[in-house]
Protein backbone atom coordinates (compact mmCIF):
# COMPACT_ATOMS: atom_id res chain seq x y z
CA UNK A 1 0.00 0.00 0.00
CA UNK A 2 1.57 3.63 -1.14
CA UNK A 3 1.12 6.88 0.97
CA UNK A 4 1.01 9.17 -1.24
CA UNK A 5 1.69 13.28 -0.63
CA UNK A 6 -2.07 13.78 -0.53
CA UNK A 7 -2.74 11.06 1.90
CA UNK A 8 -0.30 12.58 4.00
CA UNK A 9 -0.95 16.32 3.45
CA UNK A 10 -4.70 15.37 4.72
CA UNK A 11 -3.65 13.71 8.15
CA UNK A 12 -1.62 16.89 8.61
CA UNK A 13 -4.57 19.42 7.85
CA UNK A 14 -6.88 17.51 9.77
CA UNK A 15 -4.73 17.73 13.09
CA UNK A 16 -3.66 21.28 12.68
CA UNK A 17 -7.43 22.17 12.29
CA UNK A 18 -7.96 20.33 15.85
CA UNK A 19 -4.77 22.24 17.44
CA UNK A 20 -5.85 25.31 16.18
CA UNK A 21 -9.21 25.00 17.18
CA UNK A 22 -8.47 23.72 20.87
CA UNK A 23 -5.97 26.27 21.39
CA UNK A 24 -9.01 28.92 20.25
CA UNK A 25 -11.49 26.87 22.96
CA UNK A 26 -13.95 26.63 20.18
CA UNK A 27 -16.62 23.96 20.20
CA UNK A 28 -17.03 21.50 17.74
CA UNK A 29 -13.66 20.61 16.37
CA UNK A 30 -14.49 17.84 14.68
CA UNK A 31 -16.03 20.29 11.80
CA UNK A 32 -13.02 21.63 11.32
CA UNK A 33 -11.35 18.34 11.12
CA UNK A 34 -13.94 17.61 8.46
CA UNK A 35 -13.72 20.64 6.63
CA UNK A 36 -9.67 20.34 6.14
CA UNK A 37 -10.65 16.70 4.53
CA UNK A 38 -13.13 18.21 1.92
CA UNK A 39 -10.62 21.30 1.07
CA UNK A 40 -7.44 19.44 0.57
CA UNK A 41 -6.65 19.70 -3.33
CA UNK A 42 -4.27 18.19 -5.45
CA UNK A 43 -2.38 21.44 -6.28
CA UNK A 44 -1.90 24.69 -4.55
CA UNK A 45 -3.95 26.79 -7.24
CA UNK A 46 -7.02 24.99 -6.82
CA UNK A 47 -6.70 24.85 -3.15
CA UNK A 48 -6.26 28.81 -3.37
CA UNK A 49 -9.47 27.69 -5.61
CA UNK A 50 -11.56 25.89 -3.05
CA UNK A 51 -10.63 28.96 -0.11
CA UNK A 52 -12.54 31.23 -2.40
CA UNK A 53 -15.27 29.28 -3.36
CA UNK A 54 -15.49 27.42 -0.17
CA UNK A 55 -16.33 30.33 1.29
CA UNK A 56 -18.61 31.62 -1.06
CA UNK A 57 -20.59 28.16 -0.73
CA UNK A 58 -20.93 28.04 2.97
CA UNK A 59 -21.68 31.70 3.34
CA UNK A 60 -24.77 31.05 1.21
CA UNK A 61 -25.63 28.16 3.31
CA UNK A 62 -24.68 29.23 6.67
CA UNK A 63 -27.15 32.40 5.52
CA UNK A 64 -30.12 30.08 4.32
CA UNK A 65 -29.25 27.64 7.44
CA UNK A 66 -30.01 30.87 9.82
CA UNK A 67 -33.31 32.39 8.27
CA UNK A 68 -34.75 28.97 8.23
CA UNK A 69 -34.20 28.28 11.48
CA UNK A 70 -35.66 32.06 12.68
CA UNK A 71 -38.70 31.76 10.44
CA UNK A 72 -39.25 27.85 9.20
CA UNK A 73 -37.79 26.23 12.32
CA UNK A 74 -35.49 23.50 11.99
CA UNK A 75 -37.79 20.40 11.29
CA UNK A 76 -36.46 17.85 9.17
CA UNK A 77 -38.46 18.22 6.19
CA UNK A 78 -37.23 22.16 6.49
CA UNK A 79 -33.48 21.06 6.42
CA UNK A 80 -33.75 18.69 3.35
CA UNK A 81 -35.67 21.74 1.99
CA UNK A 82 -32.79 24.31 2.27
CA UNK A 83 -30.08 21.39 1.63
CA UNK A 84 -31.80 21.11 -1.91
CA UNK A 85 -31.76 25.24 -2.59
CA UNK A 86 -28.28 25.42 -1.37
CA UNK A 87 -27.29 22.12 -3.64
CA UNK A 88 -29.46 23.92 -6.96
CA UNK A 89 -27.90 27.58 -5.90
CA UNK A 90 -23.99 26.04 -5.87
CA UNK A 91 -25.03 24.61 -9.19
CA UNK A 92 -26.24 27.63 -10.82
CA UNK A 93 -23.03 29.36 -9.59
CA UNK A 94 -20.91 26.43 -10.93
CA UNK A 95 -19.14 25.52 -7.89
CA UNK A 96 -20.50 22.20 -7.56
CA UNK A 97 -17.23 20.90 -5.38
CA UNK A 98 -18.37 22.87 -2.80
CA UNK A 99 -21.02 21.05 -2.10
CA UNK A 100 -20.47 18.31 -0.07
CA UNK A 101 -19.06 20.44 2.70
CA UNK A 102 -22.17 23.30 2.18
CA UNK A 103 -24.57 20.22 3.14
CA UNK A 104 -22.38 19.48 5.71
CA UNK A 105 -22.29 23.58 7.11
CA UNK A 106 -25.74 23.81 6.34
CA UNK A 107 -27.01 20.52 8.65
CA UNK A 108 -24.46 21.59 11.68
CA UNK A 109 -26.43 24.82 12.02
CA UNK A 110 -29.70 23.39 12.11
CA UNK A 111 -29.47 20.93 14.23
CA UNK A 112 -29.61 21.36 17.88
CA UNK A 113 -29.23 25.58 17.10
CA UNK A 114 -29.46 26.03 20.63
CA UNK A 115 -30.75 29.25 22.27
CA UNK A 116 -28.19 32.42 21.27
CA UNK A 117 -28.40 31.07 17.61
CA UNK A 118 -26.31 33.68 15.82
CA UNK A 119 -23.75 33.21 18.74
CA UNK A 120 -23.88 29.58 17.72
CA UNK A 121 -24.18 30.04 13.79
CA UNK A 122 -21.20 32.17 14.40
CA UNK A 123 -19.09 29.91 15.87
CA UNK A 124 -19.92 27.28 13.97
CA UNK A 125 -18.59 29.00 10.55
CA UNK A 126 -15.86 29.78 12.37
CA UNK A 127 -14.55 26.32 12.85
CA UNK A 128 -15.52 25.16 9.50
CA UNK A 129 -13.41 28.07 7.43
CA UNK A 130 -10.46 26.95 10.05
CA UNK A 131 -10.21 23.72 8.79
CA UNK A 132 -10.56 25.44 4.84
CA UNK A 133 -7.55 27.69 5.93
CA UNK A 134 -5.33 25.04 7.48
CA UNK A 135 -5.95 23.07 4.62
CA UNK A 136 -4.54 25.66 2.14
CA UNK A 137 -1.69 26.62 4.37
CA UNK A 138 -0.79 22.62 4.45
CA UNK A 139 -1.01 22.56 0.89
CA UNK A 140 1.07 25.24 0.60
CA UNK A 141 4.07 24.56 2.81
CA UNK A 142 3.67 20.91 3.39
CA UNK A 143 5.02 18.58 0.55
CA UNK A 144 4.30 20.93 -2.34
CA UNK A 145 3.63 19.54 -5.55
CA UNK A 146 6.45 18.87 -7.91
CA UNK A 147 4.11 18.39 -10.96
CA UNK A 148 7.09 19.17 -13.51
CA UNK A 149 9.30 16.32 -12.13
CA UNK A 150 6.12 14.17 -11.69
CA UNK A 151 5.11 14.48 -16.01
CA UNK A 152 8.70 14.22 -16.62
CA UNK A 153 9.00 10.87 -15.20
CA UNK A 154 5.65 9.65 -16.42
CA UNK A 155 6.35 10.80 -19.98
CA UNK A 156 9.56 8.82 -20.00
CA UNK A 157 8.42 5.60 -18.37
CA UNK A 158 5.53 6.12 -21.06
CA UNK A 159 7.90 5.70 -23.94
CA UNK A 160 10.44 3.40 -21.94
CA UNK A 161 7.04 0.95 -22.14
CA UNK A 162 5.99 1.10 -25.63
CA UNK A 163 9.84 0.96 -27.07
CA UNK A 164 10.36 -2.23 -25.82
CA UNK A 165 7.16 -3.41 -26.83
CA UNK A 166 7.48 -1.62 -30.68
CA UNK A 167 11.29 -4.02 -30.56
CA UNK A 168 9.28 -7.07 -29.64
CA UNK A 169 6.95 -6.32 -31.71
CA UNK A 170 8.72 -5.51 -34.75
CA UNK A 171 10.86 -8.95 -34.01
CA UNK A 172 7.47 -11.24 -33.66
CA UNK A 173 8.76 -11.88 -30.03
CA UNK A 174 5.93 -10.18 -28.34
CA UNK A 175 3.23 -12.32 -26.51
CA UNK A 176 -0.40 -10.60 -28.17
CA UNK A 177 -2.42 -11.34 -24.45
CA UNK A 178 0.28 -9.35 -22.00
CA UNK A 179 0.90 -6.65 -24.89
CA UNK A 180 -3.10 -6.16 -24.66
CA UNK A 181 -3.14 -5.78 -21.01
CA UNK A 182 -0.11 -3.83 -20.98
CA UNK A 183 -1.81 -1.47 -23.85
CA UNK A 184 -4.62 -1.10 -21.63
CA UNK A 185 -1.91 0.18 -18.59
CA UNK A 186 -0.58 2.17 -20.79
CA UNK A 187 -3.13 3.99 -21.72
CA UNK A 188 -4.48 5.02 -18.17
CA UNK A 189 -0.83 5.72 -18.01
CA UNK A 190 -0.90 8.45 -21.10
CA UNK A 191 -3.81 9.69 -19.66
CA UNK A 192 -2.35 10.48 -16.00
CA UNK A 193 0.35 12.28 -17.74
CA UNK A 194 -2.49 14.68 -19.59
CA UNK A 195 -3.81 15.30 -15.63
CA UNK A 196 -0.28 15.94 -14.56
CA UNK A 197 0.32 18.42 -17.30
CA UNK A 198 -3.16 20.30 -16.29
CA UNK A 199 -1.97 20.43 -13.03
CA UNK A 200 1.73 21.76 -13.89
CA UNK A 201 0.26 23.78 -15.72
CA UNK A 202 -2.16 25.72 -12.83
CA UNK A 203 1.23 25.73 -10.87
CA UNK A 204 2.95 27.83 -13.24
CA UNK A 205 0.19 30.13 -13.29
CA UNK A 206 0.45 30.33 -9.66
CA UNK A 207 4.31 30.79 -8.78
CA UNK A 208 6.19 34.29 -10.03
CA UNK A 209 8.02 33.77 -12.91
CA UNK A 210 8.81 34.91 -16.53
CA UNK A 211 5.22 33.94 -18.56
CA UNK A 212 7.34 33.83 -21.54
CA UNK A 213 9.50 30.95 -19.62
CA UNK A 214 6.04 29.74 -18.52
CA UNK A 215 4.75 29.15 -21.95
CA UNK A 216 8.28 27.95 -23.40
CA UNK A 217 8.13 24.58 -20.61
CA UNK A 218 3.92 24.13 -21.17
CA UNK A 219 4.83 23.90 -25.13
CA UNK A 220 7.53 21.38 -24.81
CA UNK A 221 5.42 19.55 -22.25
CA UNK A 222 2.57 19.42 -24.36
CA UNK A 223 4.69 18.36 -27.60
CA UNK A 224 6.44 15.65 -25.41
CA UNK A 225 2.86 14.09 -24.51
CA UNK A 226 1.81 14.22 -28.38
CA UNK A 227 4.75 12.57 -29.71
CA UNK A 228 4.79 9.59 -27.10
CA UNK A 229 1.02 9.42 -28.10
CA UNK A 230 2.58 8.58 -32.13
CA UNK A 231 4.80 6.14 -30.52
CA UNK A 232 1.95 4.79 -28.80
CA UNK A 233 -0.46 5.22 -31.69
CA UNK A 234 2.72 3.19 -33.76
CA UNK A 235 2.52 0.43 -31.46
CA UNK A 236 -1.10 -0.25 -31.61
CA UNK A 237 -1.02 -0.84 -35.25
CA UNK A 238 1.92 -3.38 -34.54
CA UNK A 239 -0.66 -5.08 -32.24
CA UNK A 240 -3.51 -4.72 -34.79
CA UNK A 241 -1.73 -5.51 -37.83
CA UNK A 242 1.09 -7.96 -36.83
CA UNK A 243 0.23 -10.69 -39.18
CA UNK A 244 -0.10 -8.54 -42.37
CA UNK A 245 3.10 -7.29 -41.64
CA UNK A 246 4.62 -10.36 -41.53
CA UNK A 247 3.30 -11.25 -44.81
CA UNK A 248 5.25 -8.34 -46.42
CA UNK A 249 8.65 -9.16 -47.63
CA UNK A 250 11.21 -9.49 -45.33
CA UNK A 251 13.40 -6.21 -46.89
CA UNK A 252 10.52 -4.21 -46.06
CA UNK A 253 10.18 -5.60 -42.59
CA UNK A 254 13.92 -4.73 -42.10
CA UNK A 255 13.38 -1.16 -43.05
CA UNK A 256 10.53 -0.74 -40.61
CA UNK A 257 12.40 -2.41 -37.65
CA UNK A 258 15.78 -0.51 -38.18
CA UNK A 259 13.67 3.17 -38.76
CA UNK A 260 11.63 2.30 -35.34
CA UNK A 261 14.70 1.20 -33.73
CA UNK A 262 16.39 5.10 -34.62
CA UNK A 263 13.35 6.77 -33.33
CA UNK A 264 12.20 5.20 -30.24
CA UNK A 265 16.02 5.62 -29.51
CA UNK A 266 16.22 9.17 -30.73
CA UNK A 267 13.22 9.93 -28.70
CA UNK A 268 14.34 8.70 -25.51
CA UNK A 269 17.44 10.62 -26.14
CA UNK A 270 15.35 13.85 -26.60
CA UNK A 271 13.81 13.32 -23.60
CA UNK A 272 17.71 12.89 -21.64
CA UNK A 273 18.71 15.80 -23.29
CA UNK A 274 16.18 17.78 -21.70
CA UNK A 275 17.45 17.50 -18.14
CA UNK A 276 21.17 17.47 -19.90
CA UNK A 277 22.13 14.04 -19.78
CA UNK A 278 23.23 13.74 -23.45
CA UNK A 279 26.23 14.90 -24.81
CA UNK A 280 25.78 17.80 -27.67
CA UNK A 281 24.80 16.38 -30.91
CA UNK A 282 23.67 18.68 -33.88
CA UNK A 283 19.85 17.96 -34.60
CA UNK A 284 20.85 18.82 -38.20
CA UNK A 285 22.64 15.62 -38.62
CA UNK A 286 20.22 13.64 -36.63
CA UNK A 287 17.51 14.69 -39.59
CA UNK A 288 19.42 14.36 -42.53
CA UNK A 289 20.02 10.69 -41.24
CA UNK A 290 16.08 10.20 -39.96
CA UNK A 291 15.13 12.04 -43.87
CA UNK A 292 17.73 9.26 -45.73
CA UNK A 293 15.65 6.08 -44.02
CA UNK A 294 12.47 7.82 -44.59
CA UNK A 295 13.63 8.51 -47.60
CA UNK A 296 14.43 4.97 -47.67
CA UNK A 297 11.55 3.23 -46.84
CA UNK A 298 8.74 4.86 -48.27
CA UNK A 299 10.65 4.55 -51.62
CA UNK A 300 10.85 0.64 -50.90
CA UNK A 301 7.54 0.49 -49.82
CA UNK A 302 6.35 2.37 -52.75
CA UNK A 303 8.15 0.36 -54.58
CA UNK A 304 6.85 -3.10 -54.02
CA UNK A 305 3.75 -1.59 -55.11
CA UNK A 306 4.39 -0.67 -57.95
CA UNK A 307 6.40 -4.24 -59.12
CA UNK A 308 3.53 -5.88 -57.80
CA UNK A 309 5.55 -7.68 -55.17
CA UNK A 310 2.53 -7.73 -53.11
CA UNK A 311 -1.41 -7.20 -53.20
CA UNK A 312 -2.80 -4.04 -53.49
CA UNK A 313 -5.25 -5.14 -50.21
CA UNK A 314 -2.11 -6.73 -48.42
CA UNK A 315 0.11 -3.02 -49.21
CA UNK A 316 -3.20 -1.57 -48.22
CA UNK A 317 -2.96 -2.66 -44.69
CA UNK A 318 0.31 -1.82 -44.13
CA UNK A 319 0.00 1.68 -45.90
CA UNK A 320 -1.14 3.40 -42.23
CA UNK A 321 1.72 2.01 -40.40
CA UNK A 322 4.39 3.67 -42.92
CA UNK A 323 2.17 6.95 -42.63
CA UNK A 324 2.08 6.50 -38.52
CA UNK A 325 6.07 6.06 -38.58
CA UNK A 326 6.84 8.88 -41.33
CA UNK A 327 4.45 11.45 -38.67
CA UNK A 328 6.38 10.00 -35.55
CA UNK A 329 9.64 11.02 -37.24
CA UNK A 330 8.41 14.55 -38.26
CA UNK A 331 7.12 14.79 -34.10
CA UNK A 332 10.25 13.63 -33.02
CA UNK A 333 12.29 16.05 -35.44
CA UNK A 334 10.43 19.19 -34.26
CA UNK A 335 10.69 18.03 -30.44
CA UNK A 336 14.06 17.91 -30.46
CA UNK A 337 14.53 21.59 -31.99
CA UNK A 338 12.29 22.94 -29.26
CA UNK A 339 14.48 21.25 -26.70
CA UNK A 340 17.47 22.97 -28.92
CA UNK A 341 16.00 25.85 -28.60
CA UNK A 342 14.93 26.00 -24.87
CA UNK A 343 18.62 24.87 -23.93
CA UNK A 344 20.18 27.20 -26.32
CA UNK A 345 18.21 30.86 -25.49
CA UNK A 346 17.72 32.29 -22.22
CA UNK A 347 19.57 29.60 -20.07
CA UNK A 348 19.62 31.44 -16.80
CA UNK A 349 15.85 31.36 -16.92
CA UNK A 350 15.44 27.78 -18.67
CA UNK A 351 17.29 26.03 -16.18
CA UNK A 352 15.66 22.75 -15.13
CA UNK A 353 14.93 21.50 -12.03
CA UNK A 354 14.07 17.88 -12.26
CA UNK A 355 14.31 15.49 -9.71
CA UNK A 356 16.07 12.17 -10.26
CA UNK A 357 13.69 10.16 -8.22
CA UNK A 358 10.05 9.94 -9.64
CA UNK A 359 7.44 10.60 -6.45
CA UNK A 360 4.94 8.81 -5.56
CA UNK A 361 1.13 9.74 -6.99
CA UNK A 362 -0.91 11.81 -5.28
Amino acid sequence: MKFGARILKTGVAISLALYITHWLNLESAAFAAIAAMFAIQPTIYRSYQTIVEQVQANLIGATLAFIAVQTLGNEPIVIGLIGVLVIAINIKLKIESTIPLAIVTVIILMVNPGDDYLTFAITRFSVIMIGVFCAFLVNLIFLPPKYETRLYHKNVKNMEQISQWIRLATRNDADRKILKEDLAKINESMIKADNYYLMYKEERNYFKGSEYTKNRRLVLFRNMISTTYKALAILKSLDQHDHKIYQMPDTIQELIQDQLDHLTNYHQRILMKYIGKVRYQSPDDVVNRLESDEKELTEYFMNIYDHKQVEREQWMNVFPLIGLIIDYNHHLIHLDKLVESFQTYHTSENEVKISDTYPQDE
